[in-house]
């Protein structure tokens, strides 16, 4: 895997900075809202029949740029490969799809050399009209595709998850994946501590989509080990660029009002911390460094083994640093971020930072979703692969600071994820197809290996 910082974040970032201005031939398709009433004759044109996933984008929050309309292909192009790279998904099955519903991005609409609709994004009702095609023309022409939601603006993207997940196969990887790479993380770090879930109190510093993703999931993980809802959201508690997010607030959106607890107004976040003395602290803000020195060693007074999670990217973005986490904790803690930090020495010992990064868990949610074809994709799906990634973590790899396995064999570990999945879309009657006798070797079977055709063009 020393080729992933180079084919995703952060090469990847950086690309789509300088899409239009380093483009050479399109490896995707661009649909816009130009082509409204025809998405289905468009799509048409793919030469690729049997499309199994389709990862589409709008650009409009890519990793921590913001939105950066359609120079966003670079992510659905390199997530795709992601599928083939570490869980072997056949890549003629895969399709990188662009949006191009304008931006807000004056720069860019500027830009001469920019390759998308200069104008601005239109008004939520068009928008999901717009969506609404194009979700309706990928069953009619790819009736056995999965959609990939991904890098949508917050808004966009929790309502159209929750639009279409009941519908259609589909998911949102930065809601779902994120939350997903995330809890297998937290599963790892609660092992090493001998403690559970439910015995956490957990503090998210940004509240939008990823963050409510990621919360979200937990109280799911939460209540299928038999905690109430309201218990399980009563543990978490989120601070966004306004504060605290309690009842007082009258900014709030749904999804953040069910975690909106009575508390003290608070906008200073190492107040929050010291007032609520959280086990986990988790960053999903893109502000870079906002976990402080102060804040820090205010986790590391509170817990013996404090879980700090810096989840922004690209580098810059990320809440602490690896060095800084470790060193102000004098390496007690279990930290992951969402990028690779070097490896980390303290007193003579070496930490091998984590990062909780996507491609542990949606790669191996795609090849098991591509074997088995259920009708539907759930969180309860993304919990397992969660579980499946955390049980890989073994006790050599703990004992360096590693809460994710091991990125030398992300093949292997991957269709082992992939395999415990696919038993437990079986094991609940979600498969559309027939189980097999041995789910490990049938899944290795459909596995693509890249090799060159012999002169028989075999």
């Amino acid at each position: 895997m020393r080729f992933l910082p180079i084919i995703y974040d952060p090469t990847v970032g950086e690309a789509c900075l300088k899409f239009g201005h380093i483009f050479r031939r399109p490896r995707g398709m661009y649909l816009s809202l130009e082509m409204k009433g025809r998405l289905a004759r468009v799509l048409r044109n793919w030469p690729v029949e049997d499309v199994r996933f389709l990862c589409v984008s709008t650009g409009g929050r890519i990793l921590g740029l913001g939105d950066i309309g359609a120079n966003g292909m670079g992510i659905p192009i390199g997530k795709l490969q992601l599928y083939t790279a570490c869980a072997g998904v056949p890549p003629e099955g895969l399709l990188p799809v662009l949006l191009d519903i304008g931006t807000t991005n004056a720069a860019l609409r500027a830009d001469p050399l920019y390759l998308g609709l200069r104008r601005e994004p239109p008004a939520t009702e068009e928008l999901d009209a717009f969506v609404d095609e194009f979700v309706e023309a990928v069953q009619e022409v790819f009736p056995a595709c999965c959609i990939h939601f991904e890098d949508w603006k917050g808004t966009d993207a929790i309502r159209t998850l929750a639009r279409y997940r009941d519908k259609v196969l589909c998911y949102n990887d930065d809601i779902q994946g994120t939350a997903s790479v995330t809890l297998a993380g937290l599963a790892t770090a609660l092992q090493i501590k001998g403690e559970a879930l439910k015995d956490q109190r957990i503090l998210f510093l940004g509240a939008g989509s990823a963050g409510i993703g990621i919360a979200d999931m937990i109280v799911s993980a939460l209540v299928e080990e038999g905690v109430s809802q309201d218990e399980a959201r009563a543990r978490i508690s989120l601070f966004d660029i306004h504060g605290l997010i309690e009842p007082k607030r009258d900014d709030l959106s749904p999804q953040q009002k069910a975690f909106a607890h009575p508390a003290k107004p608070s906008d200073d976040l190492l107040a929050t911390v010291k007032a609520l003395e959280p086990t986990v602290l988790i960053g999903v803000s893109t502000k870079g460094g906002a976990f402080t020195r102060e804040i820090v060693e205010a986790m590391a007074e509170i817990n013996e083994r404090p879980i700090i999670f810096a989840l922004s990217n690209p580098t810059e973005k990320a809440e602490v640093t690896a060095e800084d986490a470790f060193a102000w904790t004098k390496g007690k803690v279990l930290y992951a971020a969402g990028v690779q930090f070097p490896d980390v020495e303290i007193d003579g010992k070496t930490y091998h930072p984590g990062q909780a990064n996507n491609f542990y868990i949606f790669p191996a949610v795609g090849l098991a979703v591509y074997a088995t074809r259920p009708e539907r994709i759930t969180d309860a799906m993304f919990i397992e692969a969660a579980r499946a990634s955390a049980d890989q973590v073994g006790p050599e790899l703990r004992d360096e600071g590693m809460l994710f396995p091991s990125q030398r064999n992300i093949l292997e570990t991957e269709i082992t994820t992939a395999a415990r999945l696919a038993e437990w879309i079986f094991d609940q009657g979600r498969a559309t197809v027939e189980r097999p006798a041995d789910i490990r070797a049938w899944l290795e079977a459909m596995v693509y290996r890249p090799g060159y055709a012999d002169q028989a063009g075999r």
